[in-house]
């Protein structure tokens, strides 16, 4: 008896652990009901709205749905899920689990449409659900969503998660998305002042996209305050802009500097004007294509080592090659500049025109391997891997030809 009670017991204790949930997810469910029933764009958003004001992560499965344009209603039922097509039918998903809920017809079901306000509204509903990810890269990411797309229903779910932000570099951003959603609020100037004297700080392009709206859209105060942040934005950002483009400089020298040694080499060690030494230089790029081809379709999983794998091939087809040159064309030659120039121009000709006869006449693409990919920010200075790496190589190769 007293083992009865004791299982009866743990039954009820379960079942109120687990009521709380259900009805949360019951909650959810009725209001994804309400997509069936909304008749235009403006009843869907408010949906949407709805969802992300629970703050709940289980809805960013219907959500991007939606989104995508999957999530389907069924006639009979008026049930709402996620539909995958295939053939002639549809698979219905449910649009919490994702669980298979069975097939449909694609006459059985009408899809929900979405345009690209609606669009808008649910990106902003998911990243406000991103403010409490466990990733700061994810609510980094949903405070940048918030600041170009600045909203005064923001300003609350922001507070939130400001209050309970522990990186100082998040709550920093977090702090700007709030800046900007109070400027296109009805807060009192006083608060917009703060949040222009905010965001004036930041001086990046999106910040100053955002100051030429309010500029533009206020009077006053306000608007003055917004100028005259745009005017220190601009000299900023002025400065980073010539320092980016001496970047760019100094990456494309890098460039130029090895085929200038190259050339350099040709002349002060034979004598000899080399006008066929940018075909060289082409050779070993169609080296590194073709090893990345093979690598791609037979061992894709060595494309991040395909360049290092390249490098010594392409060094050695522009040897070989320009061994055969030197013997059969330049060693006849010496001590007669003009004839070595002339010479190299049209074995530089019958190169180009080889290549293209292999390869067709567009341009081929060497893809970057993962640690040549991307870029990271210095200030508003952005700087790729692909031109540090080149840099870094065309130093090294500089440092060995002049100490080796």
């Amino acid at each position: 008896m007293i083992f009865t009670r004791a299982i009866g017991l743990t039954m009820l204790l379960l079942l109120g652990m687990l009521s709380p949930s259900n009805a949360a997810e019951a909650d959810l469910r009725a209001i994804i009901a309400k997509f069936a029933t909304a008749s235009n764009f403006s009843a869907t958003e408010a949906v949407v709205r709805e969802l992300a004001a629970t703050g709940d992560t289980a809805v960013e499965r219907p959500l991007g749905a939606l989104a995508e344009g999957d999530l389907y209603v069924r006639k009979a039922d008026s049930l709402v899920f996620i539909g995958k097509e295939g053939g002639g039918s549809v698979e219905l998903l449910d649009p919490l689990s994702g669980e298979k809920s069975g097939d449909a017809a694609k006459r059985e079901i009408t899809k929900i449409k979405v345009n690209n306000t609606l669009r808008r509204a649910i990106r902003d509903a998911l990243g406000m659900l991103t403010l409490g990810a466990k990733d700061p890269a994810a609510r980094i990411a949903a405070a940048d969503t918030m600041f170009k797309t600045p909203d005064a229903t923001n300003i609350e779910p922001l507070d939130a998660a400001i209050a309970s932000e522990t990186v100082a570099s998040v709550k920093a951003l977090l702090e700007q998305a709030r800046a900007a959603s109070i400027l296109v609020s009805d807060r009192p100037e006083a608060d917009k002042l703060a949040a222009i004297a905010l965001i004036g700080a930041r001086g990046d392009r999106n910040a100053l996209s955002l100051l030429t709206a309010v500029e533009a859209n206020s009077e006053g105060a306000v608007k003055d305050a917004a100028t005259a942040a745009i005017a220190s934005i601009k000299s900023t950002l002025t400065l980073w802009d010539a320092g980016q483009n001496i970047w760019y400089g100094i990456s494309l020298g890098s460039v130029l500097l090895l085929a200038a040694i190259g050339l350099a080499i040709t002349f002060g060690v034979m004598g000899v004007i080399n006008m066929a030494h940018g075909e060289m230089v082409m050779l070993g790029a169609y080296t590194t294509f073709v090893v990345q081809e093979v690598i791609r379709n037979s061992l894709p999983g060595l494309f991040d080592w395909s360049l290092v794998i390249a490098l010594p091939l392409a060094f050695s087809v522009a040897a070989l090659v320009g061994l055969v040159i030197e013997r059969g064309v330049i060693r006849f030659l010496y001590g007669r500049p003009l004839e070595t120039l002339l010479a190299t121009w049209g074995v530089s000709l019958i190169l180009q025109q080889a290549v293209r006869s292999i390869f067709g006449p567009t341009n081929q693409e060497v893809g970057n391997p993962s640690w040549m990919s991307g870029s990271f920010d210095i200030g508003q200075l952005a700087v790729t891997w692909n031109r540090l790496w080149i840099l870094v190589f065309a130093l090294c190769v500089f440092v060995v030809l002049l100490y080796v």
